[in-house]
């Protein structure tokens, strides 16, 4: 299916569901679920036409139904306090994603303490909503989002959304109704880290593909955006200080082609649309492996003082820094302080993995002065699980990308490290890699980690996935989606939807919502969704996709 819509105007991706009602009262879901139009959550009769509270994806930690719903019309209104100018920005948001399909004006207003219309409210005082909860409260007379951050009002608008019918998503005026369920959704997330990592390394994405994933990212609440911005087959963002690193090492990608490179004015507006959705940009340098665009660019980095040829293959762990070169440490030094400057999150990924050229003494010390480096320039460090064979620094994160199949000695040293303080990110290869087939059939992705269809992409629990991890040591989830095969936006809808939503559900949703049964007929009402929005997804055959 075409792809319809532009998205520095925000606008693809959609909620999903038309579901059937999945019963959700409180926290839970109940197992099984009601067919279109019989009971809603919790027992209530559904209203006809009216997607039952609850009903999307993640799964909200308490869906309460009752009373009448909320009918949008032309004479709504989007209220928000008049001295917040974070929520008006919310409630510009909410507008212009309106706006097409209904045909409405929807003005935003200071909200005047009367009730009606959409009222989004950010209130300190709701200390129990946290960093990015929210409730949402809807009735005859209007809805009313309360939040204490404006993070939290984005996800409730998330919801609003998805509410909504399927064809709010259009880009062009549609007949509706457009009408919200009554009751109260009180919403909270599991995990602060809920992520999705791009790598456009191996095949480069201009700023407005990258900007089409935030948009799809943000409808599911997922809150960081990890860059894979360097490896053997380019290097993608400029660095002042080492130019030749963006205009040679960036030159090319895998299977040849021209690559490409952001610059820093690039890369800040990458940044800077992210936070306007409230996801925080990772970015990673991958190293002292992955490395031969850099050693390409630059000779004096290799221990011989030889630069390699570019580098268009697959094969990995056969390049690595010089690490008993002063010259490494000054750049690792450069390009640490340049990309740190251009990022206000807190973190920096320095990569580490696969580092299969690099003695383990090296290894170790090579990322121990590395470490050093991103704690210097105020940043936190994240690394692939091999950092846990060096020294992880004070409040490092380690991303674990094992298997099943992983050995029980690599499990237990990061098991080990967890227990001692190091913060775990949960990135199971044979469960949330997107670049992997579903089937043997799947024309894109590789299968080394196993194929993975959607039920074994959602049906594990992340607190119990590694033996001897403590809950605690859980920071969250993240689904990388490594770009090997994948060289367009079609084919990131094609293997990223819909596990994409799995893997958020997994970092938001408490785990006593967790069940395959509703949550695969809550991913079936998805369908309709996602084509308004031109998303070509993946139409498994684990899934009964419906139709609005």
């Amino acid at each position: 299916m075409t792809q319809r819509r532009t998205f520095p105007r925000l606008r693809l991706l959609g909620s999903l569901l038309l579901v059937v009602a999945a019963g959700i009262t409180g926290i839970g879901a109940a197992p099984g679920g009601a067919a279109p139009g019989g009971a809603a959550p919790g027992g209530a009769a559904a209203t006809p036409g009216v997607r039952p509270l609850g009903d999307i994806v993640p799964v909200p930690a308490s869906a309460r139904p009752g009373g009448s719903p909320y009918t949008l019309t032309a004479r709504t209104r989007i209220h928000v306090d008049d001295d917040s100018r974070e929520a008006r920005r919310v409630g510009a948001y909410l507008a212009d994603l309106l706006r097409p399909s209904t045909g409405y004006a929807l003005p935003v207003v200071d909200h005047d303490g009367g009730t009606g219309g959409i009222r989004l409210r950010l209130s300190g005082r709701e200390a129990a909503l946290g960093d990015e909860g929210y409730r949402l409260e809807s009735g005859r007379r209007g809805v009313t989002i309360t939040a204490r951050t404006p993070a939290g009002l984005f996800h409730g608008v998330q919801t609003l959304r998805q509410q909504l019918p399927a064809s709010v998503e259009e880009d062009t005026r549609q007949p509706g109704p457009w009408r919200v369920a009554g009751g109260t959704i009180t919403d909270t997330p599991r995990y602060a880290y809920r992520g999705a990592m791009l790598d456009v390394s191996r095949h480069f994405f201009t700023v407005e593909q990258v900007k089409r994933y935030i948009d799809q990212m943000a409808l599911y609440k997922i809150n960081k955006l990890h860059l894979h911005l360097s490896d053997d087959q380019g290097w993608r963002i400029a660095i002042d200080s080492w130019p030749r690193l963006a205009t040679y090492g960036g030159s090319t990608q895998v299977g040849g082609g021209p690559g490409g490179y952001y610059t820093k004015a690039q890369y800040k507006d990458i940044v800077a649309y992210a936070a306007s959705r409230h996801l925080e940009v990772v970015p990673e340098i991958d190293m002292p492996g992955h490395t031969n665009a850099a050693l390409a660019s630059y000779a004096e980095l290799n221990c011989d003082g030889i630069a390699p040829p570019l580098y268009t293959g697959t094969a990995v762990g056969f390049s690595s820094l010089c690490v008993a070169k002063d010259i490494t440490y000054d750049f690792v030094d450069d390009v640490v302080r340049e990309i740190a400057a251009l990022t206000p999150g807190r973190y920096l990924h320095i990569g580490g993995d696969e580092a299969h050229s690099t003695s383990h003494e090296d290894y170790v010390t090579f990322m121990d002065r590395a470490q050093a480096t991103v704690v210097k320039y105020g940043k936190t460090v994240i690394g692939w699980h091999q950092l846990v064979g060096a020294n992880p620094a004070e409040g490092a994160l380690a991303q674990y990308w094992g298997l099943d199949r992983t050995s029980d000695a690599e499990k237990a040293r990061v098991a080990a490290a967890a227990r001692n303080g190091t913060g775990l990110i949960l990135s199971p290869a044979d469960r949330l890699y997107l670049d992997m087939k579903y089937t043997k059939d799947t024309p894109l992705g590789l299968s080394w980690a196993g194929y993975v269809e959607v039920q074994r992409s959602y049906d594990w629990d992340p607190a119990a996935y590694l033996p001897g991890v403590p809950a605690s040591a859980v920071a969250g989830v993240e689904a990388p989606l490594w770009t090997e095969t994948i060289a367009s936006s079609a084919h990131i809808d094609q293997m990223a939807f819909p596990r994409l939503l799995g893997a958020a559900e997994l970092g938001w949703s408490p785990a006593a919502t967790h069940d395959w049964e509703t949550y695969r007929q809550r991913l079936g009402g998805q369908g309709p969704r996602l084509e308004a929005l031109g998303v070509d997804f993946y139409r498994s055959p684990q899934v009964d996709w419906r139709t609005e």
